[in-house]
């Protein structure tokens, strides 16, 4: 049930991209749904044939060597800590090893969540499969369920449903985008700063973007954390950073790219994270968010009472 729940969701949003493409004209030539479909597929595997051939390895490989020598590098960080006045009242030592366990614990569950992923190999190959098969057939299906209610409600459910869809992709563009910039954007100022594993660091500050608010409370403070142990400098130009990039991102980015159409709380966000997480692991967080918003658009039409006399 999981696998075709997440394959119909994936579909809905990949639709859009379609319909694109469709929407091309080559002299007289405008493609089928079917060429559409594998052109998107091409596409999408392409991108991801980049990401894990060059993009990954580089990553994975400063985790490995950020990990092994993150112990090491902790007693000079607590000893330069421990020269600021009243740092020995926080308790730095107790701080420092805490902090150290929680590094080792994330470094290694990422570290080993990829073989997870490549064991249900299976899982991954049949969504992909029905993924297709619901985009190329997924519009009959969609006519015959609401064909299972009253004609009153199916004009209303289909405005409904069509108004989720709309808003689960454009949120998925929007999110996207935004991981896409800070990732990038990151990774180049880090680099030019001189930061070790910075291709680490950038690719942690795009990934958990998509959490709002702690998660870029907790990937600043790794940074620049990373940043303490060569310099108080580089943590400096880090926070300054991050600093500015954020403002440009609240003030230009988001009102441009996350339009009020697309609005999901962030409290919303973040809870659908949690939930989804705990009921199927990373595949739930996957679908948490564009589930979260089709449950909105629900509640918005069906369960909130407005203009009560």
């Amino acid at each position: 049930m999981l696998i075709i729940y997440v394959s119909g969701l994936f579909a809905v949003v990949l639709m859009p991209a379609v319909t694109r493409i469709r929407q091309l004209k080559i002299r007289n030539y405008q493609p089928s749904r079917g060429v559409a479909i594998v052109l998107l597929i091409a596409a999408v595997a392409l991108v991801l044939a980049v990401f894990f051939t060059t993009g990954l390895p580089p990553v994975l490989s400063d985790l490995r060597n950020f990990s092994a020598e993150l112990p090491q590098r902790i007693p000079e960080v607590v000893a330069r800590v421990k020269r600021i006045p009243f740092a020995d009242k926080l308790g730095i030592d107790s701080i420092a090893q805490r902090a150290a366990g929680a590094f080792d614990a994330t470094a290694s569950y990422l570290v080993t969540s990829l073989p997870l992923w490549l064991s249900h190999l299976f899982d991954i190959l049949t969504a992909a499969f029905l993924c297709i098969y619901f985009m190329l057939e997924g519009e009959h299906a969609y006519h015959f369920f609401l064909s299972l209610f009253p004609d009153a409600e199916r004009h209303r459910l289909n405005n409904t449903l069509k108004k989720a869809e709309r808003k689960i992709s454009k949120w998925l563009l929007g999110q996207g985008l935004l991981m896409l910039i800070l990732g990038v954007s990151s990774t180049i100022v880090f680099g030019l700063l001189h930061v070790r594993y910075f291709l680490l660091l950038g690719f942690l500050m795009g990934l958990f973007n998509i959490i709002p608010i702690a998660g870029g409370v907790i990937t600043i403070v790794v940074a620049a954390g990373v940043a303490a142990l060569d310099s108080w400098t580089k943590m400096a130009s880090v926070l300054i950073f991050y600093a500015i990039y954020i403002n440009i991102e609240n003030a230009v980015l988001t009102p441009r790219i996350m339009r009020s159409s697309v609005n999901l709380m962030g409290l919303t966000v973040l809870v659908a994270l949690l939930l989804g997480t705990a009921l199927a692991g990373i595949v739930g967080a996957l679908v948490s968010v564009p589930t979260a918003a089709l449950i909105t658009v629900l509640l918005e039409e069906y369960a909130v009472q407005k203009g009560r006399p």
